[in-house]
């Protein structure tokens, strides 16, 4: 089974700032790809500052609060 691609980006939201690892699945070229992909509701990312401060393992961000992705 083919894994996906790991990028780093930047998600904007209305409620905090999240930079995190995200997976780019097989079936996908671009980070937009997936997160456009309508049969989810949710974004995963791993290893994850949150608003420049906190970490997490792992945090699910709901796709209708984010305001703007940056790949970085």
């Amino acid at each position: 089974m083919a894994e996906g691609r790991k990028v780093r980006i930047h998600v904007r939201t209305v409620n905090g700032t999240y930079v995190g690892d995200f997976i780019i699945p097989p079936a996908r070229n671009r980070v937009s790809d997936a997160i456009n992909d309508e049969t989810n509701l949710f974004i995963s990312l791993t290893d994850v500052v949150i608003n420049e401060k906190d970490r997490s393992d792992f945090v699910a961000i709901n796709r209708s609060l984010i305001e703007s992705i940056v790949q970085l």
